[in-house]
């Protein structure tokens, strides 16, 4: 059996992954293509139980190196347990967060040197990239005030912190993807949703080797 195809989807707060993976979702089963929907950090039991300390505001401060491993925790249990089954089963992965946001939000933006964050990767998870990341680049601002939802939604740990923490975010994506053109795919985020998924498929395609029925 063909191996899976594992894509990956990356961005600042309110970028509109969530979106986007939804409706790339929907174009892979138009054409018959067997996928896997998952999330980090998540995707198992164990890691929905990490996901809630992370997010929960009533944490508070957690130190760098341990946001760092507990997000490591969560990766280890996340591929081996969903994602590589599911590409050993010939499916197609699409992830909402993972191995970038690991640089991004604790490398760059908390201050922890991005290439100690992928040597714990490469030592614990190897072989654990994805072939593909699309990156839907917002800017802080905007982003924010789209996980706002007009004030209706309370924000969890990470999107309280300040414009000055999530700006950091943004430019480690952007030195990340920058350093790894051949795996990333920049989109800009800002704009209709439909155009938005447009872009993303037409990058895309070329770029995956998946057999359409």
């Amino acid at each position: 059996m063909t191996r899976g195809f594992f894509i990956t989807f990356e961005g600042p707060e309110g970028s509109g992954k969530t979106t986007q993976i939804g409706l790339l979702r929907q174009f892979f089963a138009a054409r018959g293509i067997a996928t896997l929907t998952t999330r980090e950090p998540g995707g198992t039991h164990a890691g929905d139980k990490i996901r809630a300390v992370l997010l929960d505001k009533e944490c508070g401060h957690l130190e760098p190196e341990t946001e760092l491993f507990l997000m490591l925790a969560q990766r280890s249990e996340h591929l081996r347990k969903v994602i590589l089954p599911a590409l050993a089963e010939g499916k197609t992965v699409i992830c909402d967060r993972y191995f970038d946001s690991s640089m991004a939000y604790q490398g760059y933006a908390r201050g922890i040197n991005p290439d100690k964050v992928r040597e714990i990767h490469a030592n614990f998870l190897p072989g654990f990239l994805p072939d593909v990341t699309v990156f839907l680049r917002i800017s802080p601002e905007t982003g924010l005030e789209r996980a706002r939802h007009g004030g209706k939604k309370q924000l969890d740990r990470m999107e309280s912190e300040t414009l000055a923490f999530h700006q950091r975010v943004l430019d480690g994506y952007n030195a990340v993807a920058a350093s790894e053109p051949e795996r990333f795919i920049v989109i800009q985020a800002e704009g209709e949703s439909a155009e938005i998924s447009e872009r993303i498929i037409k990058e895309l395609l070329p770029r995956i080797q998946i057999a359409f029925t």
